[in-house]
C-alpha cells in the first residue's frame, strides 16, 4: 500500500476530517484514540467516540484535538468550507530548490486534472483538492517573496513551510 502524502489530504466533512486526524495520529505519532482523548483532557474516551460518530466537535476543543493528533485537518476543512485558503505564515527566508520543484509538480498535477475534468474523466473532488493545494502553495511563495527583505523569526520550532 502506498504511503499517504498528508500535505495533499483534503477532508470532505468534519467527520472525515476527524477520522483523518486520528489516522494521522495513529500512523505518524503512534497515538490511539484513547491517548488522543487523554491528551485533550477528556475524562472519558467514549465522549470523543460519540463526537466522531455524530460528526460534532465542540469548537473550543478543535485546537486541543488537532494538537493531540498532530495535524490541523479540522481547521483546514472549516476554512475550505468557507471558501478560504489556509497557509502557514511564510518567514521570508530563501527556499531550497525542492520547495520550488514541489510547486511546479503541484501546478502540473492541477493542470492535468483540470484538463481531464473538463473531458469528464476525473471526479470533481480530486480536481478541487489539486487546485486548492496549488493555490495554497502559490500564496505561500508569494508571502515568502514579500517578506524576503525582512525575514521573520521561526518561532514555531519546526518546518511549517508550505510548498
Amino acid at each position: 500500500m502506498a504511503k499517504r502524502v498528508w500535505k495533499r489530504v483534503y477532508p470532505r466533512s468534519i467527520g472525515h476530517a476527524m477520522e483523518l486526524c486520528l489516522e494521522y495520529a495513529r500512523e505518524k505519532q503512534n497515538r490511539s484514540v484513547d491517548r488522543v482523548a487523554d491528551e485533550m483532557g477528556l475524562a472519558n474516551r467514549w465522549t470523543l467516540y460519540k463526537w466522531i460518530k455524530n460528526e460534532r466537535l465542540p469548537a473550543v476543543l478543535i485546537s486541543a484535538f488537532e494538537e493531540a493528533c498532530g495535524i490541523n485537518l479540522v481547521t483546514r476543512y472549516l476554512g475550505h468550507a468557507a471558501h478560504q485558503l489556509l497557509l502557514p505564515i511564510p518567514n521570508g527566508k530563501r527556499c531550497k530548490s525542492q520547495k520550488l520543484h514541489s510547486l511546479q509538480q503541484s501546478f502540473n498535477e492541477a493542470m492535468g486534472l483540470l484538463l481531464i475534468f473538463h473531458e469528464k474523466q476525473v471526479n470533481q473532488e480530486q480536481t478541487i483538492a489539486a487546485l486548492t493545494q496549488l493555490m495554497e502553495y502559490a500564496a505561500w511563495h508569494l508571502g515568502n517573496v514579500e517578506r524576503y527583505q525582512q525575514p521573520g523569526l521561526d518561532l514555531t520550532g519546526g518546518d511549517h513551510e508550505q510548498g
